[in-house]
């Protein structure tokens, strides 16, 4: 009898096991029975095709997995075709959901997921129509960072982790050069500037010593930080030498290899043009701008709406300079003026730079601890200052804000390009500060990745119209809360303002009415006073990235527009706090989507 007993057992929980991986086989390879489980099947996809996403968001170390902590993300033609014929499959499973028949939080995340995959879908039209390998990113100076900045080494293991990484990136740069060379052969050549500035980069970073290169040295410091323990001091030097020879055979080929092509390629480019000078740039363009400002916007409209908040806030700025003794000469060449004043410069030395990110902190901590008034939630994450480091700086954006690590261990890092001083005035830090750390990136991307109650693509999908629309707009809402009292910090914030609005003008000029890279940088300079190698670095930027300038300016009106609305239709029952609310807690949205989310809450009774 008890034999029995044991055999029924047995083969219940035979059939149980059969159950749950039949319901597993078809969750993954068909139409999951719910929506749950296939917003679940499509992150957890494209996850484990990207592991360096994975170890970057550090989302199942703390399970006790990290198989992925040893691999590369591959690149190339081959895995692009793959990853659009799946967003295609998901876009036509999503559909095949009734949406019709969910309540209005589930129809939201429907109508995210939905949004963002039928735009990548169009898109793949156009998917060769970038450069994947230029002065602002790429594998040249994203693999290093990521190594250095985000493969974290806290045993052994991860120590190995970093080695085996070193050894497969001539796999990974092998993939990005078919996809170069296929681009080449469809008369997609980046512009000159693209190709002179990246091989300038790839040979400083591949002609030192490998021991003298930042991927041995930061490694070295990460091991000498572990204590004897945990890594003994004889394994940690058998691991540099992996390390040096890791560099020496794999990762110093790598970029010989980018190197040879980019100096053959060097003959071919054809000037410094916009994407209207590519095959279909036109068609392209118009597709660029709705999906990097989630809008049916016209490059004529926003090139008008730029030279209108152009003159306004050229205005503002003037009355400011005059009041400040600032009266001889143009709006630039004033504030240019002002921002070589020596009250305005740090020492060009180790301990100036130090005080400038010093400064930065300080200014992150006073606004945090001043935003009850407007906000009653905040990122349990916190913030850190950093320097970009020296390697990048070059050719790094002014300035930049890298999203905390989900499992607590690494805060978000607002990095400031310190590669000159001068770039630093006073009277323009403490807009940059609100903009990347607190509140703007830093509560934005924090409190998305700590949401609790929406699928998970909720808490990481991108926006960008969003994400610098809000933060654009709390450069202004520090500013009515009084943080920019100070006249010439007000300066700063139109001037960041300005810039913003300077670039819808010359992201349509450039890549709609055919300005040339020289024409960009000559109205830059006039309208905003920037030094002239920040607005070269400006300039170029848009060319490689067609669109992405003009969501901050685009996704700021629309927040200022929707929270005046709201205003409108509320009256005494408006509050700041939760209009904050409405525009956080839900992620990062397309502009349509924000509108009908603020929309619906503003009309309720």
């Amino acid at each position: 009898m008890l034999r029995r007993w044991f055999k029924r057992i047995a083969w219940a929980s035979l059939a149980l096991v059969m159950l749950v991986v039949a319901f597993g086989v078809h969750t993954w390879y068909f139409k999951p029975v719910s929506l749950e489980l296939f917003y679940g099947r499509v992150f957890a996809k494209y996850a484990l095709q990207d592991p360096e996403m994975l170890s970057s968001m550090r989302l199942l170390e703390g399970l006790g997995l990290r198989f992925h902590n040893n691999d590369l993300t591959q690149a190339g033609p081959e895995r692009d075709i793959a990853v659009q014929a799946q967003l295609k499959a998901d876009l036509a499973t999503l559909r095949s959901y009734d949406r019709a028949a969910l309540a209005s939080k589930q129809q939201l995340s429907y109508d995210v997921l939905e949004f963002f995959l039928s735009m990548q879908d169009r898109m793949a039209a156009f998917s060769l129509h970038n450069y994947p390998v230029n002065q602002l990113f790429g594998v040249q100076n994203g693999f290093p960072r990521f190594m250095n900045e985000t493969h974290q080494i806290n045993d052994a293991r991860d120590a190995e982790d970093f080695v085996a990484r070193l050894n497969k990136v001539l796999g990974k740069f092998s993939g990005v050069l078919d996809g170069l060379k296929l681009r080449e052969s469809k008369g997609i050549i980046p512009p000159r500037f693209v190709v002179e500035k990246v091989l300038a980069e790839m040979r400083a970073f591949a002609g030192t010593s490998a021991q003298d290169n930042t991927l041995y040295v930061e490694y070295a410091k990460k091991l000498e930080k572990l204590d004897a323990s945990v890594l003994p001091n004889e394994q940690k030097a058998a691991l540099l030498n992996d390390a040096k020879q890791a560099i020496e055979s794999s990762v110093y080929p790598a970029y010989q290899s980018l190197i040879s092509y980019y100096d053959g390629l060097l003959a071919k480019t054809n000037g410094n043009n916009g994407v209207w000078a590519l095959p279909d740039g036109d068609a392209f363009y118009t597709l660029a701008i709705e999906q990097q400002t989630t809008t049916k916007m016209s490059a004529d409209q926003i090139h008008s709406i730029g030279l209108a908040e152009v003159a306004r806030i050229a205005q503002e700025m003037d009355a400011i300079l005059d009041v400040a003794g600032y009266v001889d000469g143009t709006l630039a060449e004033r504030v240019q003026q002002l921002s070589q004043s020596p009250e305005q410069l740090y020492p060009d030395t180790d301990a100036g730079r130090e005080q400038i990110l010093a400064d930065y902190k300080q200014m992150i901590d006073e606004i945090d601890k001043g935003l009850a008034p407007a906000f009653d939630i905040r990122p349990k994450a916190g913030i850190e200052v950093r320097r970009v480091p020296p390697f990048a700086e070059k050719t790094a954006p002014g300035a930049y804000y890298n999203a905390p690590a989900m499992d607590g261990s690494r805060p978000g890092v607002f990095y400031a390009n310190l590669r000159d001083v001068k770039e630093t005035p006073k009277f323009s830090m403490r807009t940059l500060a609100y903009h990347e750390g607190v509140p703007g990136h830093h509560f934005q991307i924090a409190i998305m990745r700590e949401l609790k109650g929406v699928p998970f693509f909720r808490r990481v999908l991108p926006f960008t119209a969003f994400s610098e629309g809000w933060a654009l707009y709390t450069e202004q809402l520090a500013w009515e809360m009084g943080f920019q009292a100070n006249p010439l910090d007000n300066l700063g914030r139109l001037q960041a303002e300005m810039f913003r609005a300077v670039r819808l003008v010359v992201d349509t000029g450039l890549h709609h009415q055919r300005w040339t890279r020289e024409q960009g940088i000559a109205y830059m300079i006039e309208k905003t006073g920037m030094a002239e190698g920040e607005v070269v670095s400006e300039i170029e930027r848009y060319l490689v990235m067609p669109g992405q300038a003009l969501a901050y300016k685009v996704g700021m009106l629309k927040i200022l527009e929707l929270r005046e609305r709201a205003k409108q239709r509320m009256g005494a029952r408006f509050t700041l706090p939760e209009f904050h609310n409405q525009v956080l807690t839900n992620g990062s949205l397309p502009l349509v989507l924000l509108e009908r989310v603020i929309d619906t809450w503003s009309s309720a009774p």
